[in-house]
């Protein structure tokens, strides 16, 4: 767009460094508190460490999402895109405050999942995914990012949407979760209606729910070696759906 400059100027053209331009640009971030490695007893029978996900990593798991994208069964292409961008948004700083956590099992990835402190009061469940089968990994996964924003970050609300059918019948109606009014009310994803949990509701009901569908309680603090099993993560290059 351009407008007749109203007075006299010392330069016709300004330019700005990239580096100026940036802080404009990436969400602004909050101090969020970090989140503590945990570790967890899957359906295997072996132990799960659940820790932050670190962006030198995080183009691994961009590669292992890929294999996703062209296959619809149970709406995994949509879930992988959308993750893809997620994590990618993050890694370049374009998602504000959100958390990306994986699970590890025998130096293995098994599990992902992240959210997003919208604000004070509200969070949003973004994803989660099993990478091994059987282990009820994504569940445990959802159980920590949960308790993490509901127990360490304060959160008043947990809003959920769904892509697939199996989602909506473990966590929608396996939690007997109420939806807002749609559309004055809608999901950062997509605009689809929001489903949503109170802390009350987390506290007095889908804690334990959560908990007993895993079948173990999360434990901290996570000794030392069984920690560092999980440094080194062998990523897997394609998801078995």
């Amino acid at each position: 767009m351009y407008a007749e400059v109203p007075v006299p100027v010392s330069k016709e053209e300004l330019t700005f460094p990239v580096s100026e331009i940036e802080p404009m640009l990436c969400g602004p971030a909050s101090q969020l508190p970090e989140f503590e490695p945990c570790m967890i007893k899957v359906k295997s029978g072996k132990t799960m460490v659940i820790r932050p996900l670190t962006k030198e990593e995080a183009p691994r798991l961009l590669e292992s999402l890929k294999s996703l994208l062209d296959n619809p069964k149970d709406f995994y292409d949509i879930v992988g895109v959308r993750v893809y961008a997620e994590v990618l948004g993050w890694m370049r700083n374009r998602l504000k405050d959100s958390y990306q956590f994986i699970g590890v099992v025998d130096g293995k990835l098994a599990g992902f999942c992240n959210g997003r402190h919208f604000n004070e009061g509200i969070h949003i469940s973004l994803h989660s995914m099993a990478y091994m089968r059987g282990v009820r990994a994504g569940a445990s996964m959802y159980y920590a990012k949960a308790q993490y924003a509901f127990d360490v970050l304060g959160a008043e609300e947990w809003w959920s949407t769904f892509e697939s059918y199996n989602g909506w019948m473990r966590w929608g109606l396996g939690m007997a979760q109420p939806s807002y009014p749609w559309p004055d009310v809608q999901h950062e994803l997509g605009g689809a209606k929001v489903f949503y949990i109170t802390k009350d509701y987390w506290k007095s009901t889908v804690r334990d729910y959560v908990q007993q569908v895993v079948g173990s309680e999360i434990v901290r603090p996570v000794p030392a070696d069984i920690l560092k099993s999980a440094e080194n993560v062998e990523f897997p290059k394609t998801i078995e759906i």
